[in-house]
């Protein structure tokens, strides 16, 4: 017997036995909630609806369009604390906010940006 045909043998007497698949069942009925984004609109009227807003920021899940037009008729000196309240929350956050038009704030969560067109970017600056 050559050398090959031992080889041969050997190859054949040590082949292994087809491994059987194991599957995985994946239950496709279930949906996360939480793992859905919310684009959610918000009005401030005074102080107070600022803290709605927050509680949606901190899930991690919603986008923010704020309506500030009722409380800056109304009282100048509240908006300001409301949107410095809003930025250092979207700071902590590690979010996005960025005001649009005269009467609306956009805030978004870590994993997204706001656009700003260059011109918004030199007014800010």
């Amino acid at each position: 017997m050559s050398i090959f045909s031992k080889i041969k043998d050997k190859f054949k007497s040590d082949e292994l036995e087809p491994e059987t698949e194991d599957y995985v069942e994946l239950d496709t009925a279930s949906s996360d909630e939480k793992a859905k984004i919310v684009v959610r609109p918000f009005v401030i009227e005074d102080f107070n609806d600022v803290k709605g807003i927050l509680d949606s920021l901190r899930e991690g899940y919603t986008i923010a369009l704020v309506n500030i037009k009722p409380l800056k008729d109304k009282d100048i000196i509240e908006l300001k604390r409301a949107v410095s309240k809003l930025k250092k929350t979207t700071d902590a956050i590690d979010g996005d906010i960025a005001g649009f038009g005269d009467d609306w704030i956009a805030i978004a969560p870590s994993f997204a940006r706001i656009h700003r067109s260059k011109q918004e970017v030199k007014a800010e600056e």
